[in-house]
């Protein structure tokens, strides 16, 4: 039986630049998650490549951890949780007639965006983002611009989850009026 051996390095791997082929049905896609002013070689680290090869002996480490911290019926409250509070953002996006939701919520990801232009919801992302209080991924969905709020933090509570969007109503505000000036 062959083993496999891990190789921890204190110096990072060789920075290699992210590239989208021509053509490649998901490039608009990808340009949502990796923006003009990111893009580019040198410019993005690509951490995938910083953990231990999960080979034979390493495939199920991951989950082994997360089982022996949380055991079976912890696991379930937790992802029980989590899919309570992408419920309760969600029943806030839906009080506001301002935003619509793009698709079901599943587990804990809620696809939401401003009704308007997909320029109005891509202020509303870099206002976000440049906040620094949250931070939402974009994505397309049937060409339009979508905001993705992903509740994934073991320590989230309904709390944040309000000032969550309380932050994110304030911002789109601010956006709504730059638009009519």
């Amino acid at each position: 039986m062959v083993g496999e051996a891990a190789a921890v390095t204190s110096d990072p791997p060789a920075k290699k630049p992210i590239l989208v082929a021509r053509g490649d049905p998901c490039s608009a896609e990808m340009q949502a998650y990796l923006p003009e002013h990111i893009q580019g070689p040198g410019l993005i680290t690509d951490y995938r490549h910083w953990q231990i090869p999960l080979g034979r002996r390493f495939r199920s480490l991951k989950m082994w951890f997360v089982f022996r911290m949380y055991g079976v019926r912890g696991l379930q409250a937790y992802i029980r949780k989590h899919v309570a509070l992408s419920h309760e953002f969600e029943s806030l996006v839906r009080q506001d007639p301002r935003f619509e939701i793009c698709t079901e919520v599943i587990l804990g990801l809620v696809c939401f965006r401003l009704k308007g232009s997909n320029e109005l919801n891509e202020a509303l992302l870099q206002r976000i983002n440049s906040a620094k209080k949250i931070h939402l991924v974009p994505c397309r969905l049937r060409d339009k611009f979508v905001l993705r709020f992903a509740v994934c933090s073991r320590t989230v509570e309904s709390t944040h989850v309000q000032l969550a969007w309380e932050h994110i109503r304030e911002l789109a505000s601010s956006v709504l009026r730059a638009e009519k000036e």
